[in-house]
C-alpha cells in the first residue's frame, strides 16, 4: 500500500511540477460551462431567432477565430526564423503604428482584458496578410506562391467580418471558408 502511495503522490507532485512551468493544456469547453454562461448572459431575455441565428455563426466564429491565430503563430514564427528576435521592425510602418495606438488604448483600461501581450494580437486580419505580402521571402518556403495566400486570406477576411460584426452567412460562404482553411492548412502543415 506504500507503494501505491508513493507513486499516486509522486505522479501528483509530476503534474503540479509541469503546471508550474506552464505545461500547455487542452481547453474543453463543454455543455455545463455553456449552460452556466448562457444564465450569466440572460439568454432567456434574447429574442430567439436572433440567438439563433447568433448560434449558427458562433460555430463559425470559433473556426475563423482558431485559423486567425494559427495564421498569427505561422506569421510570427516566419518573421523570427528570417529576421531574429528583432523581426518587429521589418513590419510595414503603418501597421506598427496602428498597433502601438491600439496597445496604448488598451492600457488605459485596466479594468479590461487586453486583446493578449504581444504586438501580433494587435493587428488586424488584413495586417497579417501585408506583412507576408512586405515579407514575402519569409514565407516563399512555406506558402509557396504570394498571389494564392493573398487570395485566401483575404476571401476569408471578408467572411470574418461579417461573421465578426453580428452578419449572417450564407451556407455557400461558410463552404468556402472551410475549404480556404483546409487549404491553407493543408498547405502550411
Amino acid at each position: 500500500m506504500d507503494n501505491l502511495y508513493s507513486f499516486v503522490y509522486r505522479g501528483v507532485l509530476a503534474e503540479e511540477a509541469l503546471d508550474r512551468v506552464g505545461r500547455n493544456r487542452h481547453k474543453h469547453f463543454g455543455a455545463e460551462e455553456s449552460r452556466e454562461l448562457q444564465k450569466t448572459l440572460s439568454y432567456e431575455l434574447l429574442e430567439a431567432e436572433a440567438l439563433a441565428d447568433a448560434q449558427r455563426m458562433s460555430t463559425v466564429y470559433a473556426a475563423i477565430h482558431a485559423f486567425e491565430n494559427m495564421v498569427r503563430d505561422l506569421v510570427a514564427k516566419a518573421m523570427v526564423d528570417h529576421h531574429g528576435e528583432d523581426w518587429w521592425s521589418k513590419v510595414p510602418d503603418r501597421i506598427r503604428k496602428s498597433v502601438t495606438t491600439r496597445m496604448s488604448e488598451d492600457a488605459k483600461f485596466r479594468w479590461h482584458g487586453a486583446r493578449g501581450t504581444s504586438e501580433m494580437n494587435y493587428c488586424d486580419f488584413g495586417d497579417l496578410s501585408s506583412i507576408i505580402v512586405t515579407s514575402w521571402p519569409a514565407f516563399e518556403d512555406v506558402l509557396s506562391n504570394m498571389e494564392w495566400a493573398k487570395a485566401i486570406l483575404s476571401t476569408l477576411e471578408k467572411s470574418r467580418n461579417t461573421t465578426m460584426h453580428g452578419g449572417v452567412l450564407a451556407k455557400e460562404d461558410v463552404e468556402r471558408i472551410g475549404m480556404n482553411i483546409r487549404d491553407w492548412i493543408r498547405q502550411t502543415g
